[in-house]
């Protein structure tokens, strides 16, 4: 085990060395009482004795010196002493001093049971209801005489005349009409007449057969509703038959907003959900409605799932084609415990926090996460609620307890039976991972692919100089909080790829470390 003492305490020790010793003394005879084997007086007479092993930066425990001095980051170095094995806490326990504790600004917060509210955002676009478009096609053959609508986009009213067509079939149809009324068989010109409107021939029209008993060659057909021409695929002069689309009529009343959501975010969104919209080129405007439907297939390319939300647009706002976001807030389904997001350390390969297991005893515990929100994060095991976690410097200390320890939280003594070591392949495919913390500023960030572009410190230990290549965050990161330029302190690993596990703005880090 390894603890870690700051200078000013070591220059202390000669005037608190009585009272010291006296407080040694008397933990380590309350510790004889229940383990006899052990040895308090010699521990309590070799702990003023003892040497640093070596001396390491506060925020990066692979910059390591064998003597005092500062980090790249301007930090005093922080020594390390070696750490007698025996510990009632068990393994990979760290023990600092609390003027270590305050120089490394070490804060922790309490676990709770709460239930998290979740919040998802997408990226959406705004879409016609497909449900209101109105496809206008003939019923006979014949030709496009004039077309009144002349542009796709075109608002139109209803009654409004759309297009005149020159038809053969409704000149014969006409005929037969007159001919019925002239023999006065009532039979026959119902049957005439109920062609005429199978043919869409307009009511007012007939009226005006009827009255003139004149055959009409080209007849004019307006608008069955009001609402923008989405699909214009004709000219004037163009043949015609039952088959053409004239053309489509959609209305704006109201629209679809097609939203796609990652494959995480999915579970939990559900049909009825409550959702707001905010256009890009309305960005004071919200727009609020409900979930209608899921698509049951994930697009092969984006990996994304698609929703559809309905939305009232009786101003006409709202316009096809509008990209913008959807949010909404989804509170889970049952309380978990709640960690603080920063607490939690990402490796790739586990997930850790840090316990304050007693004041100056921390170690690093292996936990399952659930969902996350902004702040907070679902511990589903590893912390218990009332446990203390480490929300900063955590970093620092599980680089010293994660050497030894066994990521188990200490369970109540009917359970200590139950706890045991990390298997030793684990360890080796934990420790087989290559990483390093470094400083750097990002030059760009792409979103859509999670790559960063960012020009870092030289890195010692592998004697590497500085450079500028590309990071992939892992999807624990979230990049919202980062822009170009920004100055980051952030741990990676290599895999297929260089992976950014951990990231924090160095302004948040030098303000916590002061």
């Amino acid at each position: 085990m390894a603890s870690i003492f700051s200078r000013p305490f070591l220059f202390g020790l000669t005037l608190g060395g009585l009272a010291a010793f006296l407080l040694a003394s008397i933990v380590m005879q309350t510790t004889s009482e229940s383990h006899s084997d052990m040895a308090p007086t010699s521990n309590a007479e070799t702990s003023t004795e003892k040497k640093p092993l070596y001396w390491v930066a506060p925020m990066d425990a692979n910059y390591r010196r064998d003597k005092p001095g500062k980090s790249p980051m301007g930090m005093d170095l922080v020594p390390v002493y070696e750490e007698n094995a025996n510990n009632q806490f068990g393994e990979g326990v760290v023990s600092i001093s609390p003027e270590v504790v305050n120089n490394l600004a070490v804060k922790t917060t309490q676990a709770k049971l709460d239930v998290l509210t979740l919040p998802i955002t997408a990226s959406a676009v705004v879409e016609y209801d497909q449900n209101s478009i109105v496809h206008v096609h003939p019923r006979v053959e014949g030709w496009l005489d004039k077309l009144y609508v002349k542009a796709q986009g075109e608002p139109v009213e209803k009654g409004q005349p759309l297009y005149t067509l020159y038809s053969p079939q409704l000149v014969n149809a006409q005929e037969e009409y007159l001919i019925a009324l002239k023999r006065g068989q009532n039979p026959l010109i119902k049957a005439a007449k109920e062609r005429l409107l199978a043919l869409q021939l307009p009511k007012e029209l007939i009226e005006k057969l009827n009255n003139t008993q004149a055959v009409q060659a080209y007849i004019t057909f307006s608008a069955p509703q009001t609402g923008v021409v989405n699909q214009l695929p004709i000219r004037e002069g163009f043949y015609v038959q039952p088959g053409t689309t004239i053309m489509s009529i959609a209305t704006l009343d109201k629209v679809w907003v097609e939203a796609q959501f990652s494959a995480k975010q999915s579970p939990l969104v559900k049909n009825n959900l409550a959702i707001n919209f905010v256009a890009d080129a309305l960005p004071q405007q919200q727009f609020s409605g409900l979930v209608d439907y899921i698509y049951p297939q994930v697009d092969e390319k984006t990996r994304l799932v698609r929703a559809r939300i309905i939305l009232d647009n009786a101003k006409h706002q709202l316009k096809a084609g509008m990209y913008g976001r959807v949010a909404a807030q989804i509170k889970s389904e049952q309380a978990q415990i709640l960690v603080p997001l920063q607490a939690v350390i990402q490796t790739g390969k586990q997930n850790r926090v840090v316990l304050e297991l007693a004041k100056g005893q921390f170690k690093s515990v292996e936990v399952e996460l659930g969902h996350q929100s902004n702040q907070f994060v679902e511990v589903l095991s590893g912390v218990m609620e009332g446990d203390k976690v480490v929300t900063s410097a955590q970093f620092l200390l599980d680089s010293e307890s994660s050497k030894s320890s066994d990521f188990l939280r200490m369970q109540p003594s009917e359970n200590e039976h139950s706890a045991h070591s990390m298997p030793a392949e684990q360890q080796v495919a934990h420790q087989a991972v290559q990483s390093a913390t470094v400083m750097g500023v990002i030059n760009s960030i792409d979103a859509q692919s999670r790559i960063l572009n960012i020009s870092r410190d030289a890195i010692e230990k592998w004697n590497r100089p500085p450079a500028t290549m590309d990071f992939i965050a892992a999807d624990s990161i979230d990049l919202h909080q980062f822009n170009s330029g920004m100055s980051v302190h952030f741990t990676f690993e290599i895999h297929d790829d260089f992976v950014i596990t951990s990231m924090m703005e160095m302004d948040i880090m030098q303000h916590g470390g002061h």
